[in-house]
C-alpha cells in the first residue's frame, strides 16, 4: 500500500482546547485512517513550520484524499499538506520510464 507523509498545523483555538483538555490525537488519527483500510505508522509533534507530522499507509490515493478532506474540513487545523511517498523501487521504475519520454523544454 502507498505511504503518505502529512504535515499539519493547529489553529490557536485548537491549541487552547488541547491545553484545557489534553488528549492523544494519534488515537483519533489512527481511527480515521483505519476507517478506509489504512494504517497509521507514526504521529509526531514538532517545533518549526508545522506543528506535527503523520506517516500513513492507505489503500490508494482516493482513500487518503478522503481522510485528508475529512480532517481539513473539521476546522481544527490551519494547514494540512500530504505528500505521496515513493519507494526506492518505484523511483527506479520511474527513472527507467523517464528515459523513454521525449521531453521538450518550453520555447525549443
Amino acid at each position: 500500500m502507498p505511504l503518505y507523509l502529512s504535515r499539519f498545523s493547529y489553529t490557536p483555538e485548537t491549541w487552547a482546547r488541547l491545553i484545557g483538555h489534553p488528549e492523544d490525537r494519534a488515537q483519533a488519527a489512527r481511527a480515521y485512517i483505519e476507517s478506509v483500510g489504512g494504517k497509521l505508522h507514526g504521529f509526531w509533534y514538532a517545533f518549526g513550520t508545522h506543528d506535527g507530522y503523520n506517516l500513513w499507509e492507505a489503500p490508494d490515493n482516493v482513500s487518503m484524499a478522503a481522510v485528508a478532506l475529512a480532517i481539513s474540513g473539521g476546522g481544527a487545523l490551519s494547514s494540512f499538506e500530504t505528500t505521496v511517498l515513493l519507494s526506492v523501487d518505484e523511483t527506479l521504475d520511474a527513472l527507467r520510464r523517464a528515459e523513454h519520454i521525449q521531453y521538450r523544454a518550453p520555447g525549443e
